[in-house]
């Protein structure tokens, strides 16, 4: 299941939280290699964007909860789908 994920951080002086948003890229590096999250961007100012690629909702649910741990934000969640369902879920329709 594809979820794109929008992090905006809560309102705080960049400078209170540099050595969390330090320790936040190792976890997101462990999310890359594992293939939990298929790419990560940095927003130009604060937060950051992901597609995450995970098997339930649950799953989501816990890696947002330890996101929220390491850097306290409010998430956009738009569910995804590959190009690949749409064009065939498409073509059943015709």
């Amino acid at each position: 299941m594809l979820f794109l994920v929008i992090s905006t951080p809560l309102p705080t002086r960049p400078s209170e939280v540099r050595e969390q948003r330090k320790g936040f890229w190792p976890w997101v590096e462990d999310k890359l290699e594992r293939g939990i999250a298929r790419s990560f961007y940095p927003r130009t100012g604060r937060g950051a964007v992901v597609v995450f690629d995970v098997d339930s909702h649950e799953m989501l649910h816990g890696l947002l909860n330890e996101w929220a741990d390491a850097i306290p934000a409010e998430f956009g969640i738009y569910p995804l789908m590959e190009p690949e369902s749409i064009k065939a879920f498409l073509n059943e329709a015709s």
